[in-house]
């Protein structure tokens, strides 16, 4: 996010490992964890819902084909939106809080509850919702990506469930659908953390998506639309890694102690196999 919004003129930050360095020298470890109240919050319902709507979609497609599973995936990512706009709107201010200070001369927020709550009070649902277009349009195809992407390497590294590999698989599928989404969509994402941050200092630079593209462009060139790219990158392959291969694991382990046929359908997996 940091990296996101840095303004061009008086860049901060050279790239991912400065950033991270000064970080840590400014604001101590502590400031590499601002803004977690709000993933924390909302994480579990949002991949809730994302695995509830994918596997239900699918069924409802009623064939398992790639175009289907991205299908089911983009489904999964619009409807999750609701949840996750706020929470990355709250998260985007938090972590822009007092940037560069050890210790905090002002708090505008004291957490991300109160963010939210500030937010509404000011301006109101228009508020809370901001950047929910952008954040729409980049969820969407990032997540028929993301499960199109676990469906083909699953089959590909064949991960059947006595293969005594098929941990270390599920997590490099997971790591790759997870790498996949991000490059597919992460343009819009520098747009969305852009709308998100703006007007956290009292001044407002843009009137929406295309203006903020415009400007964006306009000011730094292409390569603004690949700001921070590595460290969510660095981000992407172990945080999916683990929520795919431990959502796989939890089903076959579901699936063993109810005698559930091999080739029922479920939200992750859907191949003729032991998973």
């Amino acid at each position: 996010v940091r990296l996101q919004v840095q303004n061009v003129e008086k860049p901060l930050y050279r790239g991912t490992f400065h950033c991270f360095q000064s970080i840590i020298k400014q604001e101590s470890a502590f400031g590499l964890y601002k803004g977690i109240g709000s993933p924390m919050m909302g994480l579990t319902f949002i991949n809730a819902l994302v695995f509830g709507v994918q596997g239900n979609t699918l069924r409802a497609l009623g064939k398992d084909t790639p175009l289907n599973q991205f299908l089911a995936g983009s489904a999964a990512g619009a409807i999750q939106c609701i949840i996750c706009c706020p929470m990355e709107l709250a998260k985007t201010r938090m972590q822009l809080q007092g940037t560069g200070e050890y210790k905090q001369k002002t708090k505008n927020y004291k957490n991300s509850l109160d963010c939210l709550i500030k937010i509404y009070q000011k301006e109101g649902l228009r508020g809370i919702n901001r950047g929910m277009v952008s954040t729409f349009i980049r969820e969407t195809p990032s997540f028929g990506f993301y499960f199109l992407t676990y469906d083909c390497m699953t089959r590909y590294l064949g991960c059947e469930a006595e293969d005594s590999y098929v941990i270390p698989k599920l997590l490099f599928s997971g790591g790759m659908s997870g790498i996949v989404s991000w490059l597919s969509t992460y343009p819009m994402d520098v747009i969305k953390s852009r709308l998100q941050a703006d007007g956290v200092g009292g001044v407002t630079q843009y009137k929406g998506i295309m203006d903020c593209v415009r400007k964006s462009y306009h000011e730094e060139g292409w390569k603004v639309f690949t700001r921070g790219l590595t460290s969510t990158l660095l981000r992407a392959f172990p945080v999916n890694a683990a929520t795919f291969a431990t959502v796989t694991v939890f089903l076959m382990y579901m699936r063993s102690e109810d005698n559930i046929p091999e080739c029922e359908p479920d939200p992750v997996i859907h191949q003729p196999s032991t998973l």
